[in-house]
């Protein structure tokens, strides 16, 4: 009982506390809030009142020093130990000190530095931006200058920026480098858009500025595959969120023509101005210098002139900093105030279309709802909707969704319109544009077959003659942009397709009519054979390797069908990088694919492929290449190129050709067409082999095939072409080389529908003069050298090149 009673004292005396407490509690919360401020407010008082010693040194005695290592004032310097009430310097060194007392000092001074800091009550200026960005004295400032151009005027503008700055710069060479010009259709974008490049050892400390000059297109390029990559580099999660942040920064300048779109809205200078904005999102604000935008009809030279003077400006300062400093024109938040607009507006515009527009009245509830308000406001829109129809639905809520997305997918354009420079340079060039993504031109070894001067390396090897040969492609877009590539860069670039559709028979008859027309411009060439004329007004071969990528084409086999229909064999070569369509193939008469690189690193500096899976896409390939082995000849075309793909990788090219078992391998030196396009992306004569290189390079290649316990062997060669054939033993025949084709046999075996092999229709055997050994010159043509060096030197000469 005595224990109950203490309990409920103990529970009467808790309940009188909680009932005081519940009585009370504002004003103790209330209180306790008071007396904190209070204490706050005192002890800030009390730490004031506190003197900093001015002095460097502190004022308590110091274990470190002696009392005979505290002098005081000597010739107006201050001494260790003394309290000074004056700023002092620092950096002031003593002439003459005991020993150890310099060591001393310079503890002293590290003590300093944690030493609180003096309230003085004016404004605390900032730190010059010398202090702010520290720069080495062995830093150097690297402008890299990118281009873009179809037409070449861009080409040009970036030429005259580069002589502008070289002229500006001239005496800053020691800390700033000459600028470096590259061309964006054929540099790697990995080399610069996904890390800043990384000097070489003996560059030292390099800060690099990227200046980049852009034309604007309403049709698909390279500039559109470059807008790509900015974009997969910022939204790729492996990849930084800011990875060109080590840039000392960037400018862009775009070129427009006010004519055809008036405004930016309507589409000046567009691909510049998306430019910009990714740049700005991947290298963190770092826009040194506004963007300039100029019109190519009026006023871009005087623009670009202005851009320059800015840009020239800002280096002078990075020079001089170290970096871009705070409050830079431009220097802005990477994510850009014109996104934010364009979503307000497309919000707006989704509101403005549901429902008319009303002026708020003053106290009007704003629409923007509460998250914990939706419950009802769903509950409301229900019951409305009950109300008005019963048997409706309830309205769903969408939480994520800002704007109505489209209906229906944009509408596809042409890939090269009539009335673009794309259009426009590929007809300088020769080639007659069927449809809108279709092409075909003439030779030049069909020229020389015509005039009796020799075919090219398909009659020494296949039985082709030039002069029937058809060279077209049903589309002129790559997905690749090879250094070596004779286009210059000028065909388009896409890794899906994403334009209109021609159907087969059109650029089938569009081909033929244009070959045919070209033909006909032979007819007042002097040299001119009139029988060989008359043979090549009837088309019995077709190479689809012109520009672009053949498989590309989404009717593909319906195409080959129509060459097929008219006993008009293929030979069709693809780059190894779309292995669904290269799957779903159908027989061609000969079948390619092209192997630039032993390994993925050489492969991705030659090709340059757009695909970031490019060496998988590769590696398919060449396994869908063995299993069609037995269905239709294929060929591994390996293109060399000196200082890329040929030093020290004969043994990567025989792991290629074991895992695809190809029937033939061809080696071809690469040709050079002479351009500054080409110079601009590494490539000159210098990288075109000579004949005896491309030789060497087939024996160390074919033995490397024979450790492998490969069947193959070298069958024949065209030394004019500078090209040599490996070719399986499958078409090695009682000791002969049988490597040409049968192609009244490949059509009957086509026609039989049954499945066949290319034994069924192997050839004749290769004739003797073009067989490994023999030079693979037709003696019924006559050789014919333009340089006037004599026939006999060409014909035992090792040194020729392909020119």
């Amino acid at each position: 009982m005595e224990a109950a009673g203490q309990d409920g004292g103990v529970l009467a005396l808790s309940s009188k506390i909680l009932e005081i407490w519940h009585e009370f509690r504002y004003l103790l919360v209330f209180g306790a809030c008071i007396a904190s401020v209070a204490i706050y407010i005192y002890t800030e008082w009390r730490s004031q009142r506190i003197k900093v010693p001015s002095s460097p040194f502190p004022i308590s005695p110091d274990p470190g020093f002696s009392a005979a290592e505290k002098p005081g004032w000597l010739d107006g310097k201050p001494q260790i130990g003394t309290v000074v009430k004056e700023e002092i310097d620092l950096n002031w060194e003593p002439t003459v000190f005991d020993d150890g007392v310099e060591k001393k000092l310079e503890i002293a001074r590290a003590r300093v530095a944690k030493l609180p800091k003096r309230v003085k009550g004016s404004k605390v200026l900032k730190k010059p931006l010398l202090e702010e960005y520290p720069k080495s004295p062995t830093t150097k400032i690297q402008p890299l200058l990118f281009f873009s151009s179809l037409t070449g005027t861009t080409e040009k503008y970036a030429n005259v920026l580069l002589n502008g700055l070289e002229e500006s710069l001239k005496d800053q060479w020691e800390t700033v480098k000459k600028p470096q010009i590259h061309d964006l259709s054929y540099i790697d974008y990995d080399d610069f858009f996904v890390a800043p490049p990384k000097p070489g050892e003996l560059a030292g400390d390099v800060q690099y500025l990227y200046l980049i000059l852009l034309p604007s297109y309403n049709i698909d390029t390279a500039l559109d595959n470059f807008l790509s990559h900015l974009q997969e580099t910022h939204h790729d999660f492996r990849i930084d969120t800011a990875p060109l942040s080590g840039l000392a920064g960037y400018s862009i300048f775009g070129f427009g023509d006010r004519e055809g779109w008036s405004t930016e809205a309507e589409g000046f200078c567009s691909q510049a101005i998306e430019v910009d904005k990714w740049m700005a999102k991947l290298t963190g604000r770092k826009r040194a210098f506004p963007l300039g935008l100029g019109d190519v009809k009026s006023d871009a030279v005087k623009r670009l002139e202005e851009w320059r003077d800015g840009v020239t400006k800002v280096l002078l300062d990075i020079d001089a900093h170290g970096g871009l400093g705070e409050g830079v024109m431009g220097s802005g938040d990477a994510v850009e105030s014109d996104e934010e607009e364009s979503v307000e507006l497309d919000t707006a515009t989704e509101t403005a279309s549901r429902k008319p527009s009303k002026r708020k009245r003053p106290g009007q509830r704003s629409n923007v709802d509460d998250l914990e308000d939706l419950g009802s406001k769903a509950r409301s829109q229900i019951d409305d909707a009950s109300r008005q129809e019963p048997s409706s639905s309830p309205l769903p809520i969408d939480f994520t969704t800002t704007s109505t997305p489209s209906t229906s997918p944009p509408a596809p354009k042409q890939m090269v319109p009539v009335s673009s420079p794309t259009h426009a340079a590929l007809t300088k060039q020769g080639y007659t544009i069927i449809g809108s993504h279709s092409g075909v031109k003439i030779c030049r070894w069909t020229k020389s077959a015509l005039r009796g001067r020799g075919s090219c390396y398909k009659y020494s090897f296949y039985g082709i003659k030039s002069h029937l040969c058809m060279e077209t492609t049903p589309s002129l877009s790559c997905s690749n942009k090879c250094v070596f590539c004779w286009r210059h860069g000028t065909n388009p670039v896409g890794t899906t397709w994403r334009w209109e559709v021609d159907p087969p028979d059109l650029i089938f008859n569009g081909a033929k009519e244009g070959h045919y027309k070209k033909i006909k411009m032979m007819r007042g060439v002097p040299g001119v054979r009139a029988e060989r004329f008359q043979e090549a007004m009837k088309i019995r071969h077709c190479a689809l390797s012109l520009v672009g990528e053949p498989i590309f084409y989404p009717h593909i086999n319906e195409f080959v069908a129509l060459l097929h229909k008219e006993r008009i064999s293929s030979f069709l070569v693809c780059n190894a990088q779309h292995p669904d369509q290269l799957a779903a193939l159908k027989p061609v008469t000969q079948l390619y694919v092209s192997i630039d690189a032993s390994n993925a690193e050489s492969l991705r500096k030659i090709d340059k492929p757009l695909h970031r899976d490019y060496w998988q896409r590769f590696l398919r390939c060449l396994d869908i290449l063995r299993e069609k082995r037995f269905r239709m000849r294929t060929v591994f075309r390996l293109t060399l190129v000196k200082g890329f793909n040929i030093e020290e990788e004969a043994e990567g090219y025989a792991d290629l050709v074991a895992l695809g078992l190809p029937c033939f391998v061809e080696i071809k030196g690469v040709t050079y067409c002479g351009t500054s396009s080409n110079a601009g992306a590494g490539l000159t004569m210098q990288n075109v082999p000579f004949y005896s290189e491309i030789t060497t390079f087939v024996e160390v290649l074919n033995a490397a095939l024979e450790r492998r316990g490969l069947e193959y062997d070298i069958a024949a060669e065209h030394a004019h072409s500078c090209c040599v054939l490996i070719a399986s033993k499958r078409f090695l025949v009682e000791g002969q080389w049988h490597t040409l084709i049968d192609y009244e046999k490949f059509f009957e075996c086509l026609e039989s529908g049954r499945e066949f092999s290319p034994e069924n229709y192997m050839g004749p055997p290769t004739p003797e003069w073009a067989t490994w050994g023999n030079g693979g010159f037709d003696p019924a043509d006559e050789r014919v050298d333009r340089k006037g060096r004599p026939k006999a030197a060409i014909k035992s000469s090792g040194e020729v090149q392909a020119i």
